[in-house]
């Protein structure tokens, strides 16, 4: 691993805990994570042309302090008068440091600050892009590449997000009693959405952004870790990482050497990570044995199913059709109804699936979405209407702005003439 890579990670890793020091230390959320931002960028530049100092963390809390007394400095009098009383404490001691024994006395603040990333107040994309820049230690321009968005468009986002945190009162605590639970819910589907997003780019012309998946899943690590006492939550964070596990798994023959879409039906097992199976398969046996299941805990069950399989066919389609069918009751979504759909038609026949698609006609969360006529037109090349079948391609391609999935679906039209 080259050292720029390696200084990377580092900087990723010690930035939610950085940030953890100084909001616990000077409050102003918003602020602070202003100033890591310009401590990590610092060390960006620096560590890898003089090397990484003895206690890294201990160095961006000092760089990142300094800028916020900077900040602070260039405020008037009075404000930096009523910003050390508030605190308690002599303004002098806002610029002394002691990194090392409050990492070790208060821990990783990495759950809390996930907490106040997704606070309710923000929307869901608001939670992913804060999330990532506070918790996941990428940088605005990471993020904004991510999303395929402007720069500029994304750092207002996220200052939105942070004035909004602000303006709800916020505190740098975990909360507690039904908060905390019904938080803890939107934490993991924030995670799950992160993952989603780099396994398959809603838009673009990459199928998929590793630096996303990989963050997801080293995050979800970092809450099962700290949610280890809380059976509830640990058993759908521990279901959560299993599926990313399971399904991150197939990343290698996901795509062409060019870049296309490989379905899975087509994908070559042989190369599937087998660490990576092994791991999310023993993860996802133990918890569903011990815990009560949940929707992502009964996905990461469907994906172990299709892990164990040598092929399509050798897959047990009646176990992920029951699956599916749990899912479905558990977790309504169309989405679910068109993966069991898939299910249905490999067990009872292209035509069950086609009539569990009908279905969805009228939702209008999935009625013009590309991934419905994808799979109507699979069905329908199945069932051997191949005009029709075409037909679907083609609509699939156009509505979607993936540009593999694009050129993927529209060679699957082309080769039904």
């Amino acid at each position: 691993m080259s050292e720029p890579r390696t200084v990377e990670d580092l900087l990723r890793t010690l930035a939610p805990r950085v940030l953890g020091v100084l909001v616990r230390r000077h409050g102003q959320f918003d602020a602070c994570e202003d100033a890591v931002q310009e401590a990590l960028l610092a060390a960006a530049v620096q560590w890898p042309a003089e090397g990484v100092p003895d206690e890294p963390a201990g160095w961006l809390v000092t760089v990142a302090g300094r800028r916020l007394t900077d900040q602070w400095r260039s405020e008037s009098a009075r404000r930096r008068r009523e910003t050390a009383v508030a605190m308690s404490r002599p303004y002098h001691e806002l610029i002394t440091p002691a990194p090392a024994e409050e990492l070790e006395r208060h821990g990783d603040d990495t759950l809390t600050l996930l907490f106040l990333c997704c606070h309710p107040a923000l929307s869901a994309p608001s939670q992913i892009a804060l999330t990532l820049r506070a918790v996941g230690g990428l940088t605005t321009e990471q993020i904004a590449r991510a999303f395929l968005v402007p720069e500029t468009t994304m750092a207002q986002r996220i200052s939105r997000a942070k004035q909004k945190i602000k303006e709800a009162g916020a505190t740098f605590s975990m909360p507690a009693g039904p908060e905390r639970a019904g938080r803890i819910a939107v934490v993991l589907q924030v995670l799950y959405l992160i993952f989603n997003e780099g396994y398959t780019a809603t838009s673009g012309p990459d199928l998929q952004n590793v630096e996303l998946t990989a963050e997801a899943i080293r995050l979800t690590r970092e809450v099962r870790r700290l949610l280890a006492e809380d059976d509830t939550a640990a058993g759908e964070t521990a279901g959560l990482l299993a599926l990313m596990l399971l399904t991150d798994s197939r990343r290698a023959t996901r795509s062409t050497p060019d870049g296309g879409l490989v379905p899975l039906a087509e994908q070559d097992r042989s190369r599937w990570d087998a660490d990576l199976i092994r791991e999310g398969t023993e993860l996802i046996e133990h918890t569903l044995a011990t815990a009560v299941p949940g929707p992502y805990q009964i996905q990461a069950a469907i994906a172990a199913v299709h892990a164990e399989a040598g092929s399509t066919k050798e897959t047990d389609w009646d176990q992920v059709l029951v699956l599916y069918e749990l899912l479905d009751r558990m977790s309504p979504n169309p989405m679910v109804t068109l993966n069991r759909a898939i299910a249905s038609a490999q067990v009872y026949g292209p035509k069950a699936g086609l009539d569990l698609l009908d279905s969805l006609a009228a939702d209008k969360r999935v009625a013009r979405h590309h991934r419905l006529d994808a799979v109507r037109a699979h069905l329908l090349e199945l069932a051997g209407d191949l005009d029709a079948a075409r037909e679907a391609y083609v609509r699939a391609a156009r509505r979607t702005v993936s540009l593999p999935e694009q050129r993927y679906l529209e060679a699957k039209a082309a080769a039904l003439r």
